[in-house]
């Protein structure tokens, strides 16, 4: 039997309907048209026998033949007793039209049998085409794609590695656990920012064990058509059976696996739970001992619906963080292997600065640099190139045209990034300032201080009470220098962060005396008292800390000035510079102000 595809349906529904209609306007056209007459000569005709038939109706016209055969239409008196008159006349008469009937019924018809044609094919067309998208789910290459990656592969992510590799003794020997009763976990949910290195873990483990990775995107299962999600599930998993021992990586999990609302007032989608119901039905039927693991990964962990999470599915949650100094020094030198540094390239300060950097943007930093080596026509990456893509990777591309920029905003700019720098310094000599720069940036940022704070597993309230007063201090220093009404939008990122960290000192980590132990964030959002409460509390917190920052401002303020000075000059300050500049000017007592 010939299939046609969904464009094939369309056309032919198309090419029926417009057959179709031309049928019925040609109908229309070759009806025989009447030659409407007046009542006064009909009448005339009617009294010398030259009418021979008459068709009565509803409508306000009447219908007839004269003897020559010659159609006619004429008003419709409407009297009681016209039928009657016409009848001793002897002319035939008819009540209603058949033949012009029969047409109007063949013409509604063809149009409902157009249109019922039309849906027939379209929904044929979509069946087929889910059928289809399951197929091609169904036939996942069964080739071990991607699974050359081994785990020296993976720099970094030491403590997920460790808790993943136990999982490949557990599929390439499920005998062994299954004598001691043991059963193998079904599903690994690894969790953690974006770029940490999630889908190379799971690669790594069907490499290290030598069995097929089928890929899927959590995406793939949410779809229009009803029921095809939840069949897609289906074919996923028996596909898994088929290859025996397997691993199943399904990436972005949170978009089939969120938290089912049942009939709550917000509503739900059907659609999605169907899926969910059907992933979570699947999980919980093959054994445990197939050698058969599913791996998840997602950003979202706390909007996981809860049975997804329950022993017997996903039995180990694994946290994959951001690399720490050693472990961006690894994953630098992974991806410089097949790149040529140069002799004044240093990885260890690279790893150092590059807090906060996750392998793939360590990697695209990378990647940069040697792009930039390549349009310089070097034969080499110099730290020179590396130094250029960290700006870039951070803040953007550097403006080149930089003359519609006034030295009244390039003061301002100054004085902003050099107040970040200056307070982060005076409170946080731990911290490092790699540097500081007011050039645009193409993702429209003014300037920038590299604030890299130390390595460290908690932060301390002084520690956020300082990072607060450093992300207020660019405002303190416009305020100061050139006061209250001359302020500038430029503080918009930094107000931000205050408040985001002010909220989470507060109302998240009970570090607050008049607010207390309690986390509030359960609260937000139920209780308009409890939220106006919140803002006048993280208000006067704030306004107290940027007091204290204009302060520490105001007794350095001749450094403040030396900084600006020399960012006026030279647009860019080094961190050997800006310890410079604080040695020579900084007065040891002013360094222990009181904030």
């Amino acid at each position: 039997m010939t299939s046609f595809s969904k464009k094939q349906y369309i056309s032919i529904s198309i090419i029926l309907v417009i057959i179709l209609a031309s049928l019925s306007v040609y109908l229309i056209k070759t009806q025989e048209k009447p030659q409407e007459i007046t009542y006064k000569v009909f009448y005339e005709l009617v009294m010398d026998n030259k009418v021979s038939e008459v068709v009565l109706d509803s409508n306000a016209k009447i219908k007839g033949y004269l003897n020559n055969g010659q159609y006619f239409v004429t008003d419709n008196p409407r009297t009681e007793d016209f039928k009657e008159e016409l009848l001793l006349a002897g002319v035939e008469v008819k009540e209603k039209d058949g033949s012009l009937n029969a047409i109007n019924i063949i013409q509604t018809l063809i149009v409902i049998g157009a249109f019922i044609g039309l849906i027939f094919f379209l929904n044929k067309g979509k069946a087929k085409l889910a059928q289809k998208e399951i197929n091609d789910l169904a036939n996942i290459d069964n080739s071990n794609d991607g699974c050359t990656i081994k785990f020296l592969d993976v720099a970094g992510n030491e403590e997920a590695k460790n808790s993943i590799k136990e999982l490949v003794d557990f599929i390439c020997n499920p005998d062994k656990y299954e004598k001691l009763g043991a059963r193998i976990p079904r599903g690994v949910l690894l969790y953690g920012p974006p770029g940490t290195g999630k889908t190379l873990l799971a690669k790594a483990l069907a490499g290290e064990a030598g069995v097929p990775f089928i890929a899927v995107n959590g995406s793939d299962f949410v779809q229009v058509y009803a029921g095809l999600g939840a069949s897609r599930i289906r074919e996923l998993f028996k596909r898994a059976r088929l290859a025996e021992k397997c691993v199943i990586f399904i990436d972005e999990i949170d978009a089939v696996g969120k938290k089912r609302r049942g009939n709550e007032m917000s509503g739900g989608n059907d659609e999605n739970d169907r899926t969910l119901n059907a992933l979570l039905t699947e999980m919980s039927g093959f054994k445990g001992n197939e050698g058969i693991i599913v791996v998840a990964a997602t950003n979202r962990v706390d909007i996981l619906d809860d049975a997804l999470l329950r022993p017997g599915r996903f039995d180990r949650q694994i946290e994959v963080g951001l690399p720490d100094v050693n472990a961006r020094r690894k994953i630098l030198q992974v991806h410089t292997q097949n790149k040529p540094l140069a002799i004044d390239v240093d990885l260890d300060k690279v790893a150092l600065e590059t807090v906060y950097f996750s392998g793939a943007k360590l990697e695209s930093l990378m990647n940069e640099s040697a792009m930039l080596a390549a349009r310089y026509g070097d034969d080499e990456i110099k730290m020179k190139h590396i130094n250029k893509a960290f700006h870039t990777v951070i803040v953007g591309e550097e403006k080149q045209d930089r003359s519609s920029i006034s030295n009244k905003d390039k003061e301002i700019t100054a004085y902003h990034e050099a107040g970040h720098a200056l307070v982060t310094k005076l409170l946080c000599p731990e911290n490092r300032v790699t540097k500081v720069s007011i050039i645009p940036s193409t993702k429209g940022v003014g300037g920038f201080s590299m604030n890299v704070p130390a390595e460290r597993m908690y932060q301390t309230k002084k520690d956020i009470i300082n990072n607060i007063m450093v992300a207020l201090g660019g405002r303190a220093a416009e305020e100061i220098v050139f006061g209250i009404d001359s302020i500038t939008t430029g503080a918009v990122n930094d107000l931000e962060k205050a408040t985001e960290m002010i909220l989470a000192m507060v109302y998240k980590f009970g570090m607050d005396e008049k607010v207390g132990l309690l986390s509030y964030s359960k609260f937000i959002g139920r209780d308009k008292y409890i939220d106006n409460k919140m803002i006048i509390r993280s208000k006067e917190v704030i306004e107290d800390l940027y007091i204290k920052t204009k302060l520490l401002l105001v007794d350095n303020l001749h450094i403040l000035n030396k900084i600006t000075e020399k960012l006026i000059f030279n647009e860019i300050l080094e961190e050997n510079e800006l310890n410079t500049i604080l040695s020579e000017n900084l007065n040891d007592k002013r360094m222990f102000v009181k904030c």
